[in-house]
């Protein structure tokens, strides 16, 4: 039994701006299943008739979530199996389809995913910004109050920090970010992805800024904003660490030397007390 005769939901990822994206493992589960359920059928209608997808969709979104995925679920129930679609993109990343997952799953349906193109994980792999460790915040709040206080809890956080915002409001956001994070964290605009005009530009916050206000073009389309993670800190150096027990030994025993030091630098007791036996040897 191939994997399209299985009632099971999947979750299909679509192209965020080239068709040439879309594999064929999509196109395929798009054209076998009973039902797509998609953010917006008339958006989606495009993508399925280039890709001669006849499949009959219902709509998914938002404001239909709830009542849409207990109608879905008994579909499966019945036997039946769904693909689920999103405008562009994997589902879920900012876009509908949590409750229907965690509805299905919860009954014991499979949910297998389709991988494909987001937008998230492709401006993060080109912007030359640190990838190990990331976390997506999707937008921010639309007012400047609480956009502050957001951009406030994560001024610390040393992961690089990936948004998704409006062009409309890509200039206050640089602006504020500006305010929280200073001039010179680097920042990647990531805009019109995989689309004719895409724009991949890191930065120094302030140079972005600058470069986006002065170039109305950079305030249109598709935006994501990537901003490298606060800089973790530094244990004192090994010159800091000697200067310190240099001046402490002419008073003090190794070990108190060596504690005090610990104490003011944040270095280790050991690696400061063996720092301090080779002082006091060189003697």
């Amino acid at each position: 039994m191939s994997e399209n005769e299985i009632a099971c939901l999947y979750i299909v990822a679509t192209p965020i701006g080239n068709l040439a994206d879309m594999s064929q493992r999509a196109i395929e589960i798009l054209q076998s299943v009973d039902v797509i359920a998609a953010e917006d059928t008339r958006h989606s209608g495009f993508l399925l008739q280039h890709f001669a997808i006849k499949t009959p969709s219902v709509s998914l979104h938002d404001h239909n979530e709830q009542q849409r995925s207990e109608t879905l679920l008994t579909r499966l129930q019945q036997g039946e199996s769904i693909a689920l679609i999103s405008d562009a993109g994997t589902p879920l990343i900012s876009d509908p389809g949590y409750k229907l997952v965690s509805l299905v799953r919860e009954h014991g349906i499979p949910v297998i995913p389709i991988p494909g193109s987001c937008a998230v994980i492709a401006a993060l792999s080109a912007s030359g910004l640190p990838s190990d460790r990331f976390s997506f915040e999707g937008f921010l709040p639309s007012k400047q109050g609480a956009r502050l206080q957001t951009l406030e809890k994560l001024a610390t956080d040393t992961r690089t920090l990936i948004f998704y915002d409006s062009p409309r409001r890509l200039q206050s956001t640089l602006i504020d970010m500006v305010t929280i994070f200073g001039e010179e964290r680097r920042v990647c605009l990531a805009r019109e992805l995989t689309k004719l005009h895409e724009t991949i530009n890191t930065k120094p916050l302030a140079e972005l800024l600058d470069w986006v206000s002065n170039d109305p073009n950079q305030q249109r389309g598709e935006c994501v904003l990537l901003v490298e993670g606060a800089k973790q800190h530094q244990d004192a150096s090994e010159v800091e660490v000697n200067r310190v027990l240099n001046l402490l030994l002419k008073e003090l025993p190794v070990k108190k030397a060596a504690a005090i030091t610990s104490a003011l630098l944040g270095v280790s007791k050991n690696n400061a007390y063996d720092m301090a036996l080779k002082l006091q040897h060189k003697d």
